[in-house]
């Protein structure tokens, strides 16, 4: 089944700051930038900025299992909440994802945003010249497939053992070349 990403979910744009952030270690909230996200697509909440400000709307606050979007820059993909960060808020231009559907697993979108479909109609949707854009109404509009919970599942975990494949055999290649080059040193020096 097709369906948009609005009739499955709610887009949240993130907190406007009026000014740079100044982040205090004392700071009743944290706020989740885009360099908070990593690129497994997971939000890192080990070194989060906190801010000294009232207590955000409802609206603005992050919950575990919310994804983060990237709307600026070179990469349109989203990362999911995994960690709880207590009282924390996005900062603009963060778009929040919040699942709304019981048929959606937010993993699963998560996934699914960094798919082919869904990254030929961001590209088709990015504004700007120089620095890309994805307006809240376009990620609104974006079409995702929505297969039975069990597949999605099935998808996930799928993809969660290519990645981790993925990482090993980067780790392999590495300790590959440093054993040949220890090698290669031993006989140029054996000459």
């Amino acid at each position: 089944m097709k369906t948009l990403l609005q009739n499955i979910a709610t887009v949240q744009s993130g907190y406007s700051f009026r000014s740079r952030l100044e982040s205090m270690d004392s700071g009743a909230i944290a706020v989740i930038q885009m360099k908070d996200l990593t690129s497994e697509n997971r939000v890192n909440c080990d070194v989060l900025a906190r801010v000294d400000m009232e207590r955000p709307k409802e609206h603005h606050l992050v919950e575990v299992g919310d994804l983060i979007f990237r709307s600026r820059g070179l990469t349109s993909s989203s990362a999911l909440l995994l960690d709880d960060p207590g009282p924390a808020v996005l900062a603009a231009p963060l778009l929040r994802i919040r699942v709304t559907s019981e048929a959606v697993l937010p993993e699963y979108l998560n996934w699914y945003i960094s798919q082919r479909p869904a990254q030929a109609y961001l590209a088709s949707c990015a504004e700007g010249t120089a620095l890309k854009m994805i307006s809240k109404q376009s990620l609104e509009c974006l079409e995702v497939l929505v297969p039975s919970i069990g597949r999605q599942h099935a998808i996930v975990e799928m993809a969660k053992m290519a990645t981790e494949e993925q990482r090993i055999l980067a780790q392999l290649a590495k300790k590959r070349a440093q054993f040949l080059s220890g090698k290669l040193i031993m006989l140029a020096e054996g000459e």
